[in-house]
This record gives structure tokens, sequence and C-alpha cells, in this order.
């Protein structure tokens, strides 16, 4: 009886310990409070107004899990990253009950099914389309999805090898980002395709220019099959790459070429390249260097912008062009970018891949320069609708990293990434298990693929490269829906020749 009031009095005294703690802290938060001049929420409600920030920070949180619908949220709602999540267990995709999807809004793309679809034994996979005849190692791509550009530094070193394998595994390429080629990039020995951005980290001489020795060392690599020559992006166009100093370890630095510890911020542009015969210049010289297709990433902010692009085309011929154009669209994503760029800068994907691809078919480049398409095309109706298009390939990003884990904490360039993905700190980047990752990414890719394969199957064509425009319609303002080549016809030299 003794032992109990004992622990009944430590326990009280313990309790009246912690108010009392809690009480001063109170008092002195108060004064704090009370006396700072730069928040005047606290200064007129000390203590009581530090809520307000605590419930800005977790209102993300609580949007993303109790509030938002399936598909409300934005940068990507709940019914695209659990579709991701599915395919990348590689368990059924299926749903019950019908669809979620408010196909009333405008842009909406439908597909149109096919009344006399092929049968099982007409089904046929996407043959590998060649890339680059005039470089002397010309590639021949397999897939018609892959991983778009990520640069290691900005994603982790567990994210770069689980990525690299997985894409070995799926038999896709894996786009190195312009962060320079990481040996984590070449341990899963997958198809790669070496960025070359503004900073040319990887490629650059020490003054920042491009050094033809450092791209005969990496084309050497096998696997590196091609070279891109990034422009811009869509999350920032007309700016430059930033890497927060806090990601610049004593390897990325060595890998870049950067100081350790600083931030990064790579030029708006290529001081080589201040106009297209400028730019057509700087591919040929990369091409004739390393032996291989050379293209260039961009952004549309105009597409008649573009028409000198394809006019010097004209003018030199055809063997001087791009092997391939991925355009990015303005809705692109990124580790770090200004919000009115990210917002307000650059033609959307679906806007600006058909007009470009009408353009190089109009100068009868179709067969020479090969369309890539990125932005936000994450699930399998996203790429079909990209194929319809007229795109010959589709990348992602943020559809692998949702393969690898992320859960969309709009934390990339903070340092903090929960889930290991964007961070360099070892005690997030533990949470990564790239051997458990490796299926995953693979099974994504996998599953994307055969349901672009089901979608042109279904729509009467035996593989996806088969379909056309006319094979998706497009959701208009008044609710019906009108076939994409009514609203933008593909280029036919026939009828042009009339």
């Amino acid at each position: 009886m003794g032992f109990a009031l004992r622990a009944v009095e430590i326990l009280a005294i313990a309790f009246i310990a912690v108010l009392g703690l809690l009480a001063l802290a109170g008092v002195i938060l108060f004064v704090i409070d009370r006396s700072q001049r730069g928040d005047a929420i606290r200064r007129n409600y000390p203590v009581i107004g530090r809520f307000r920030h605590l419930f800005s920070e977790l209102g993300e949180f609580f949007r993303q899990y109790f509030f938002a619908m399936d598909r409300e949220e934005l940068p990507f709602n709940r019914a695209q990253r659990d579709w991701v999540g599915r395919a990348s267990k590689g368990v059924g995709n299926t749903v019950a009950f019908g669809s979620t999807r408010n196909i009333s809004v405008p842009g909406t793309p439908i597909f149109a099914n096919s009344a006399f679809p092929p049968l099982n034994d007409m089904y046929a996979r996407t043959e590998p389309l060649e890339i680059g005849p005039h470089a002397r190692k010309p590639f021949a791509a397999p897939s018609i999805f892959n991983i778009s550009g990520m640069s290691y530094g900005a994603i982790s070193k567990p994210a770069v090898r689980a990525l690299s394998k997985g894409a070995k595994a799926a038999g896709i390429w894996m786009n190195t980002g312009e962060g320079g080629l990481s040996p984590y990039h070449l341990e899963g020995g997958c198809d790669l395709v070496f960025q070359i951005g503004t900073a040319k980290y990887g490629v650059r001489t020490e003054t920042g220019g491009l050094s033809d020795e450092k791209l005969k060392e990496i084309a050497a690599h096998e696997t590196v099959r091609m070279f891109e020559l990034k422009l811009s992006q869509g999350a920032k166009p007309g700016k430059g790459g930033i890497l927060p100093g806090a990601k610049v370890t004593p390897e990325i630095s060595m890998i870049r070429g950067i100081p350790v510890g600083q931030d990064s911020i790579s030029p708006n542009r290529h001081p080589e390249a201040g106009t297209y015969d400028e730019l057509l210049d700087m591919i040929g010289h990369i091409r004739e260097v390393t032996g291989k297709p050379v293209g260039i990433k961009t952004a549309v902010g105009s597409v008649d912008g573009m028409e000198p692009l394809f006019e010097a085309i004209d003018a030199r011929g055809a063997e001087h062009a791009p092997d391939f154009i991925a355009i990015d669209g303005g809705e692109g994503g990124t580790g770090a970018a200004p919000m009115p760029l990210i917002d307000l800068v650059g033609m959307p994907v679906r806007e600006a891949l058909p007009r470009v691809v009408d353009m190089r078919d109009r100068h009868g480049l179709k067969d020479r320069i090969r369309i890539i398409a990125s932005g936000k095309l994450v699930n399998p109706g996203d790429v079909a609708w990209a194929i319809c298009a007229g795109a010959d390939f589709v990348t992602s990003a943020r559809g692998f990293m949702f393969s690898l884990g992320c859960i969309q904490a709009l934390k990339c360039n903070r340092n903090t990434c929960p889930t290991g993905i964007t961070t360099h700190n070892p005690r997030y980047q533990k949470g990564l298990v790239v051997e458990t990752k490796i299926d995953k990414v693979a099974h994504y890719a996998q599953a994307v693929i055969k349901e672009v394969e089901t979608i042109a199957h279904s729509v009467g064509v035996a593989e996806p490269r088969q379909m056309r425009r006319r094979h998706v319609r497009i959701v208009q303002a008044d609710g019906t829906s009108v076939p994409f080549n009514r609203i933008l016809p593909s280029y036919d030299p026939a009828k042009a020749a009339e």
C-alpha cells in the first residue's frame, strides 16, 4: 500500500513539474512574441499566434489525405498517384463501379473505340524506332515510354541506382538530366541519354565551355546511346537549373565540376548558341565528336518562334537537323524554380506538341526528326494521347518518382524529402531501399506500355504507333466531344500538293 502511495506522489509531482515547465515556456514565448517586430500576428497575439504558422505548414498534409477529392489535387491528384502506386507493385489495376473522372471538363481526351478491334492474334508489340540515321552509331530505341531527365544531385544516389536498374529490367532508356554521368547511372546497364545543360556539367572546361575530350569520354560508354542538348525545360524556361549548395557534396562536385557546398545556378542559355544556325553548328559538332545521335530539349514559348529552326534545316539539308526534339510542356516539373516561371511561362504540352509535329511534317522531316513528348504525362491515357498527337516517344520524370515512392511532399528543393528521393541526407535516404524499388520502376514502365497497347487495340489498331488524331476526341466547352483531327488536322502532303 505504501509503495502505491509513493508512486502516486511521484506521478503527481511529475505532473505538476510538467505543468510548471509548460507555464514557464508559455511566459518565455509570450515575452519573445511581444518583443519581436517581424511578425504582426505573434506580436498582437502572443503564443497562440504561433499556431497560424503551424496550421499553414500542416495544411498541405491535411488537404492531401483528408479533404481533397480523388481528382482535385494538384500538381497530381490522388487517382493519378494511386494508379502509379498499384502499377509499380505489379498488382491488378482494375477499378469497380465506374469512373470517378468528370469527362465533361473541356480538354478531356476520350478515345474512340472501334466496332471491330483486332483479335488477340492480331496484336503486335511496338517495334524499335531508329534515331539518328546520320550518326556513326544510330540508336534503335526499343520503348515508346522512357525516363525523363533527373540529375544526380537533384535526386539521390539510391534513387539513381533504382531507376537505372529498373530501366534495364524494363528495357527502356534513362535520361541522365543535366548533372553529369555518375557511376550510379552506369551501374544498372540501361540505355542512357546524356543531357547537356547550359552549365555543361560533366563535359565542361574550366571556364564553362564544352570539352571535346570529355564528350569523347562520355561517348566511349557503350550504354550512352544519345546526347540531348537542353535549351530549356517546362518548369523554368529562360532560366538555368538550380542546385542548392546543401546538395553539392564532394562526389557531386567531382562529377559536375563545381565547388562543394555552393549553390550552382546554370546560365539561362548556351552562350555558343545565340541563333538557330549556331545551334545547328553545335549539334553537328557534338554529333561529329561523339558519333552518336544528338537532339534538343525545349519548352515552346511560341510555335512561330520555332519556324526559323526548320527554315535553317531546309537551307542546310536534312543531315544537319537535330536527331530528335524533346518537347517539354510549361507544366513540367523541377526541384526548384521561381513560381512565376512554373505557373505562367511556356506553352502546355497539349498545345505545343501537335503543332511542332505538324511543323516538322510540313518541312518533310517526319522520318528524320523524332519527337519526344514530356510534361505531366504519367498515366496510360496521357501517353496514348501524346502518341495520337504525333509523338514518337514519351518520357516521364515524376511518374517514375511516384514509382519510387514519392508522396508529393513538395520538399524537393529543401534536402528534406521524406522518401529519400530528392535528398542527400542519409537519415532520409535510408528509407529508399534500392533492391525493393527496382521492380517497382520496371513494373510501372511495363504497365504503362501494356495499357497504352490496350488503348491502341481498343481504337482498332495493332500497336500504339498506328494511332492517329482521329482515334481521340477532345471535350469542348459545351460538353460535347470533337475528333482531334477536326480540331487540328495532321499535315497531309497529298492535300498540300493539290
